[in-house]
């Protein structure tokens, strides 16, 4: 192992290196000094005050008042959203203002906007009355008119589908004895008019008429257009409504019915001169409120338009003192030193930075004691922190949504960035497809600054954060592609002309007999003639299936390589095995074009490891090293789940050996009651439970050879679906499409041929073969070395704030 350890360190592969730091900061700069270090966005602060409910911190007056005020810019954001006023996203620079300023300010601007909403909303409520009292003056009047004149027909009975047979013939004749009797100051009949819900029309009648015992006549018209509801403030249809009646006794019980069922009751004067006196005034008061809300809006909004010029600005700012008060809250207060101590961790390499950043705010802050900042030593595990860039950073979330890697473990993401799209173009291979997928990621990386600024659908906002993982997959889309010679499954010579060539020049069908080999074999990829032959899906069935276990043992070993660079970096080699011998077979048959049939090869490697291998044999000394593989494997198996726990448990013997002893004779110490104590550590190591975990172990590794690699069939199986999938949809739909003579037959072919395509190939099997990559990469590739049960290092910084809500 001398060649590994001359290695250089695998920087690149493993997390930054983290330490554990504490800070003592004096009260008088540590306000400061949070925001210096929320700036620089390096630091993850350790919460001190676990126990402490967010009422009982320090700085809870500070956050109260923080919350106050994002909730004054809610509010805000709210109305100039509902006035559908154009905020700027980004304004122009204005010179700074302090906390104070801003929270009078808001609470300045909350006051006049509310003062004005108030307002608004009266008069409007009052405008939407006087527009019902319109309607009704207009439609009971007429109502009105046409029962003094008698020239309209005769109004309708009250509708017998609603009231019973049993109401007497007399209550008829109501309108009638109004009529003549209206002008009449002694007729005592009377009317109430007024406007309700079309919905509830049918109902009020029926109410109406139960509770005046049929005593009364119901006239209704509908206002004609929606009108908006004074109470709720929405558009409604309505029906202005006449009730006829007789005696103080109905009339009270019809009011209180009008109340209930919230129909506003409008007072009409029988006589025409006053109803058109009474509609003029109220078409004039209408016409002053109309002007009057017109100017409030303009005025309320230039003022939403003012706030909605610095909202952005204002929301970051509060954004920003919140969560430095959050932070506050996290440290310790020392009030006989009156100063704050904080403890976190950062990177190795941006020690420096903090400490200039903490040495400014102590020089800002015109502190005269200066900020302590040193390492510590600490028995936690520290945080894991990889520096992505936008193109790695989709490959390390696709590892993360596995799980976050320990700290310093071998991060898959680095290899994911080439075996991900490679495996998923194994499955997708057809450079016409891959030229798709790379017009879509092309437009999504051309347009990175324009779609980064707005705000996408789910799907889109998914496409957008992957664009990079895309590209790559069309790229490697392109080459498979190029290596299956498929374009949207039609082969083309590209790479010169195919080996094989008709036997005489009579034969008529060169895709079914008569083929020979009459020159070198086809210098890229797989032979144009290989389509529409008899042995085409055989010969791509064999070249797919071995290609797929090569390229699975080799990501597996691959695995297993960095589960013993893992154990090696952390001091812990203990395990380490490789096998491969299906896939060394394959190789040397490719190579030699050697016609051994390899299952036979592989069955009678364990059922007769000593019999005669015939023309089987690829190699000298072939027998010999099936032998020699097959002890090993049997050594292999008990060797994995036997030496580990006894070298455990003889290395836990000597750590503690003796350490026991020394509270013996003394009253000092009982070292059962100190958990932490040698005793307590040495009971600890369970030999039964450690013998049951490496057992469980060494089944899921010898089970998984075998299961992982038919695993790996899976690039196999969805290459040839989508292959023979393309060639259906080209050959029935394209193809048959343009052997009629028909255009419209040709253009709707063409148009079906399309959509299929786009949304059955590019969509369904993108997002199966995707799926399947990740399977490939999550369970047969990263459970070789991947714990992935770390967590996350989140540094205090301003920049994650803008994306944050609140």
């Amino acid at each position: 192992m001398g060649v590994f350890d001359r290695l250089p360190p695998m920087d690149h592969l493993r997390s930054e290196k983290m330490c554990f730091v504490q800070l003592i900061i004096p009260a008088e700069s540590a306000r400061l000094a949070v925001t210096y270090l929320g700036e620089l966005g390096l630091l993850q602060f350790k919460d001190l005050n676990e126990d402490k409910s967010p009422f009982q911190r320090i700085f809870v007056n500070q956050v109260k008042r923080c919350s106050e005020m994002s909730r004054k810019l809610r509010f805000f954001n709210d109305q100039i959203n509902k006035a559908g006023v154009k905020s700027s996203v980004r304004p122009a620079m204005q010179p700074d203002i302090d906390l104070e300023e801003l929270e009078a300010k808001l609470r300045e601007h909350e006051n006049d906007l509310l003062e004005m909403n108030t307002n608004s909303e009266k008069l409007l409520q009052t405008y939407n009355e006087l527009l019902e009292f319109k309607m009704v003056l207009s439609k009971a009047g007429g109502i009105l008119a046409s029962s003094h004149n008698h020239a309209a027909p005769a109004e309708r009975e009250l509708d017998e589908h609603i009231y019973d047979k049993e109401m007497d013939d007399g209550n008829a004749y109501l309108l009638e004895q109004g009529v003549h009797l209206g002008a009449s100051e002694n007729s005592g009949v009377k009317f109430v008019s007024g406007i309700i819900l079309k919905s509830k029309a049918m109902a009020f009648e029926r109410m109406l008429f139960r509770a005046t015992r049929g005593n009364m006549f119901f006239n209704q018209a509908p206002a004609g257009e929606p009108v908006t509801d004074p109470i709720s403030g929405e558009e409604v249809e309505k029906t202005v409504f006449v009730v006829f009646f007789s005696g103080d006794q109905a009339k009270a019980k019809i009011l209180k019915i009008c109340g209930s069922f919230g129909a506003s009751c409008y007072p009409v004067p029988e006589e025409m001169v006053k109803q058109r006196q009474i509609f003029r005034e109220v078409s004039g008061r209408l016409a002053d409120l109309e002007a009057t809300l017109d100017a409030g809006i303009q005025h309320r909004n230039k003022a939403l338009e003012s706030v909605g010029s610095q909202l952005w600005r204002w929301t970051i700012m509060v954004k920003k003192e919140k969560a430095v008060y959050d932070t506050l809250n996290m440290l310790n207060f020392d009030v006989t030193k009156k100063c704050l101590v904080g403890e976190g961790w950062c990177p190795i390499f941006a020690k420096s930075q903090i400490k200039d950043v903490l040495q400014r705010a102590t020089l800002h802050s015109n502190s005269q004691v200066g900020i302590i900042f040193h390492e510590m030593d600490t028995i936690d595990s520290p945080p894991t922190y990889f520096q992505t860039d936008k193109f790695t950073n989709a490959f390390q979330e696709i590892v993360d949504a596995y799980g976050i890697a320990r700290y310093e473990e071998a991060n898959p993401a680095v290899y994911s960035v080439i075996t991900f799209p490679f495996l998923f173009a194994v499955m997708f291979g057809d450079w016409g497809h891959g030229i798709c997928l790379l017009l879509g990621a092309c437009v999504l990386i051309l347009r990175e600054k324009k779609l980064s600024s707005q705000k996408l659908g789910s799907f889109m906002e998914m496409a957008f954060g992957g664009r990079y993982v895309i590209l790559l997959m069309a790229l490697f889309s392109i080459y498979c592609g190029l290596i299956y010679n498929e374009f949207f499954s039609v082969p083309f010579h590209i790479f010169g002309k195919s080996a094989y060539e008709c036997r005489e020049k009579t034969c008529s069908d060169a895709h079914t007999a008569g083929l020979i080999k009459v020159r070198d074999p086809y210098p890229f990829g797989v032979d144009p003639s290989w389509r529409g032959s008899r042995s085409e899906l055989p010969f791509l069935n064999s070249l797919k299936m071995k290609m797929s276990i090569l390229m699975g043992v080799t990501q597996m070993n691959l695995g297993i390589v960095l589960s013993y660079f893992d154990a090696k970096f952390h001091g812990n080699a203990l395990d380490i095995s490789l096998f491969g011998y299906l896939a060394l077979l394959i190789l040397i048959k490719w190579c030699t074009g050697s016609q051994a049939d390899l299952y036979h090869v592989m069955i009678y490697m364990f059922l007769d490891p000593s019999g005669n291998l015939g023309e089987n044999q690829l190699f000298w000394g072939q027998k010999e090293l099936q032998i020699l593989l097959l002890l090993m494997a049997i050594v292999a198996v008990p060797w994995m789940l036997f030496p580990k726990p006894f070298i455990l448990k003889k290395l836990h013997k000597e750590r503690f050996q003796g350490h026991t002893y020394r509270f013996l004779g003394t009253s000092e110490m009982d070292p059962d009651s100190e958990p932490d104590s040698a005793r307590s550590r040495h009971d600890d190591f369970n030999f039964s439970e450690v013998f049951v975990h490496q057992m469980i172990h060494s089944i899921e590794f010898v089970l998984g050879a075998v299961s992982n690699t038919a695993s790996y069939l899976r690039l196999w199986a969805l290459s040839l679906a989508h292959s023979e999938l393309s060639t259906v949809f080209y050959e029935k739909l394209l193809v048959l499409a343009w052997g009629y003579d028909n255009l419209v037959v040709k253009l709707v072919g063409l148009v079906i041929f399309s959509f299929a395509t786009a949304f059955i190939l590019l969509g369904m099997e993108s997002l199966s073969a995707f799926l399947h990559a990740l399977r490939l990469h999550w369970v047969e590739f990263m459970n070789k070395f991947y714990h992935g049960d770390g967590y996350k290092f989140r540094p205090f910084s301003f920049a994650l704030l803008a994306d944050d809500e609140d």
